[in-house]
């Protein structure tokens, strides 16, 4: 977000003009019967019906800065999300949810229009939009809105999202509102911080669409909604290795021997220098081995990238290999399993398998030692 590199968006409640959605903050919001799995998951949402109130309509600029209002999509569903656009916690969990929602209608997809209205009141350039479009790799698949600041306030205002800055980060609403053709609300979501959840929320959302859109389209994929368990730091978990300077074919994680983890995005280019980053690793990796300190590892949230060869590929533009082996997080369970909010994330980790300490955000070399020092 805008003030730090290392950017926290906090779940605040909406305004009480919207009551069925003060209850889920921190949890699910719950809009009439569902299973009983999906009830039970805390890791997704299961929507509040908004009873088909008119939306809001509004006048903003996209990540191309071309105007774009909410009226020219009637006779489409519109999934309209309020995403900082500097955001490294939840709304990359949002943005995936967007993409993979119209994506499982198929080509009914085409009827279902992906909105984002940036709510970072210090991020609103049509430039800040873009480099988070960009480093997601969806440049062409929404439209990223923005304007000044008076603007997207009455937008934030009409749809009862609560924005501020508190201790240097950007807290907002993380809601994610279904609108029908016809222009009306039809339900919201709050999107939770759960890396393995991200498709299940998906199918949730694209079946609201299908509800919406003529003829009822099928959804490509079906899916448990019951709760996904993940891997914390007491169980023994073998994940994929990508080649580094190292060459595992799987890193193993869990109990047995101290390590301190680093969980990462490549989407973290946008705002931070992620290479030079990854790289000033090395030297604790060089300290580590001398000293006695516990082994570093990096996790990628896989579930977030853009695409399935981002890792890979953005580790081919390193000028020099990695000290210390990469993983790839493919369900996300394991970030869930250590309580990863954040991007990066920093988990040290002790032979019992007990995490003694953790850091959100990018740390120097000498805090990482002496962190792990003292551990």
């Amino acid at each position: 977000m805008a003030v730090s590199a290392s950017s926290r968006t906090r779940i605040l409640l909406m305004a009480a003009t919207v009551p069925l959605i003060l209850a889920a903050c921190g949890g699910q919001a719950m809009a009439g019967p569902g299973p009983t799995a999906a009830a039970r998951n805390p890791g997704i949402d299961l929507g509040s019906n908004l009873g088909g109130v008119s939306a809001p309509d509004f006048t903003l600029v996209n990540q191309f800065g071309q105007p774009v209002s909410l009226h020219q999509f009637r006779g489409d569903v519109v999934l309209l999300a309020f995403v900082d656009s500097q955001c490294t916690t939840i709304c990359p969990l949002t943005t995936v949810s967007m993409t993979e929602a119209k994506s499982l209608l198929g080509s009914a997809g085409q009827r279902v229009q992906l909105l984002g209205i940036d709510a970072n009141p210090e991020a609103t350039a049509v430039s800040d939009v873009q480099a988070y479009s960009v480093a997601h790799g969806i440049l062409h698949q929404w439209d990223f809105l923005t304007g000044s600041l008076p603007q997207l306030e009455a937008v934030w205002k009409a749809y009862h999202v609560e924005v501020q800055i508190e201790q240097g980060a950007i807290d907002h609403t993380p809601a994610l509102f279904v609108i029908d053709p016809r222009g009306r609300e039809q339900k919201v979501y709050l999107t939770q911080m759960a890396y393995a959840s991200i498709g299940q929320q998906a199918e949730i959302l694209a079946r609201e669409a299908s509800q919406l859109l003529p003829g009822h389209p099928a959804v490509r994929s079906t899916q448990s909604l019951a709760s996904i368990p993940g891997f914390g730091p007491s169980t023994s978990v073998r994940l994929p290795a990508v080649r580094t300077g190292v060459h595992p074919t799987f890193v193993r994680l869990g109990p047995g021997r101290p390590e301190l983890i680093v969980f990462f995005a490549t989407w973290l280019t946008e705002t931070s220098d992620l290479a030079g980053e990854l790289e000033q690793l090395n030297a604790y990796q060089a300290v580590a081995s001398t000293r006695h300190l516990p082994a570093l590892v990096a996790v990628d949230e896989t579930t977030t990238e853009p695409t399935p060869t981002a890792l890979h590929d953005f580790l081919q533009t390193l000028p020099q290999p990695l000290a210390y082996p990469v993983a790839e997080d493919v369900e996300g369970r394991v970030a869930d399993g250590y309580g990863v909010q954040d991007q990066p994330w920093f988990d040290l980790v002790s032979a019992r398998g007990t995490i003694v300490w953790h850091h959100d955000g990018w740390v120097s070399l000498s805090q990482l030692e002496r962190a792990a020092a003292e551990a």
